[in-house]
């Protein structure tokens, strides 16, 4: 491969086994698919579209009404074919990438692909902000570059307050630091830095269709930042990069988000059902979360996930990451997936506990 830059020979493809189980609870999907009513409402506009010409270059419809839906400036507004699309260019474009330590894990693969320095700063034993280091590595840095900071937190569920998260960029803005505030979760939380990010030079705030909404399959995500950055992003960014049906679909979300805070309740619900009854768990701890899923850490992430797999529920491992030692992630599913996870989880420990008194 000589054609090819020499880092990329080291590199791995994107970290994720490919697993088939009637109970999917591994990508941390929503449950609930869009509407049928809305499906339908979708299919008839998609037989008016003309699939032989291409969709607006920077899909201007779709930017107004993403602002529109989020009462920013249109200028500020960025669109991709999914918000790991955004969250790569950006490393591409950085000096440097500064992360948390564990993550989500596109941050350091984007990184790595692109060839930019990468640096992680541990979270606590218990996945607290380490507030000092991260003022340090700020502050200290040879030059700054993108920081990527995911809140609520992937892959432990942790969500810090805006104001914890303000006085973290403004740290980072006055030594050039952008600040990219990854709220791929925000709806599950109890609340958001969209208000404090209008006030601030240097932030990003990433979003994505994927998740509250239920249109992973869409491919949708988008940033929120002022105009001056948008500008600097989009140029990294190739022309006519939004399918029309994608526009189609996450503007016709938009016009009826009713659904979404619907669906958004159930999850909250049944997170909090299934954290309840994981408590009462001998041998797993789970953790509070503030996203669509729960990490748990098991004695044996292997045996965690083979078990489940077997009983016909998928699951994702985390244990390849340092401080997630022996750790599986669940989606939160219907409630009918939840019960099956929860039993599932209780006849496996029944089944350790048995195999040890042997």
């Amino acid at each position: 491969m000589k054609a090819f830059k020499p880092h990329l020979a080291e590199l791995p493809v994107y970290p994720y086994e490919h697993h088939r189980a009637p109970i999917k609870l591994d990508q941390n999907e929503s449950p609930y698919d869009l509407p049928e009513e809305l499906k339908g409402e979708l299919a008839e506009r998609l037989r008016e579209l003309p699939l032989n010409r291409y969709p607006e270059m920077d899909a201007e419809g779709l930017v107004h009404k993403i602002a529109e839906f989020e009462g920013w400036p249109e200028e500020g507004v960025v669109v991709a074919a999914g918000s790991n699309v955004l969250l790569t260019a950006l490393a591409m474009a950085a000096r440097r990438v500064l992360d948390l330590v564990p993550s989500f894990s596109l941050y350091k693969w984007s990184a790595r692909i692109t060839g930019t320095p990468w640096e992680g700063v541990p979270l606590g034993p218990e996945f607290e902000l380490p507030t000092t280091a991260l003022r340090a590595h700020l502050e200290d840095a040879e030059e700054p570059g993108v920081f990527f900071f995911p809140n609520p937190h992937a892959p432990t569920g942790r969500f810090w307050t805006p104001e914890v998260v303000r006085t973290l960029v403004e740290v980072a803005e006055k030594s050039g630091w952008v600040f990219v505030v990854d709220e791929a979760y925000y709806q599950f939380a109890p609340a958001d830095f969209k208000r404090h990010a209008r006030e601030l030079a240097q932030v990003v705030i990433a979003r994505t269709f994927s998740k509250a909404w239920g249109l992973a399959g869409i491919r949708l995500g988008y940033f929120l930042t002022t105009p001056e950055l948008a500008t600097e992003i989009k140029k990294l960014l190739p022309p006519f990069r939004i399918p029309s049906p994608t526009a189609l679909a996450a503007e016709l979300a938009m016009d009826h988000p009713g659904y979404l805070a619907e669906v958004v309740e159930k999850i909250r619900r049944e997170r909090e059902r299934v954290y309840l009854e994981l408590k009462a768990h001998p041998t797993w701890k789970v953790y509070k979360s503030h996203t669509n899923f729960l990490l748990i850490r098991t004695p044996n992430a292997e045996a965690a996930f083979k078990g489940l797999l077997q009983k016909g529920i998928l699951v994702r491992r985390m244990d390849g990451q340092p401080g997630l030692e022996g750790c599986i992630r669940v989606t939160i599913g219907t409630p009918v997936e939840n019960d099956a996870f929860l039993k599932a989880a209780f006849e496996l420990e029944e089944a350790s506990g048995a195999e040890r008194e042997g």
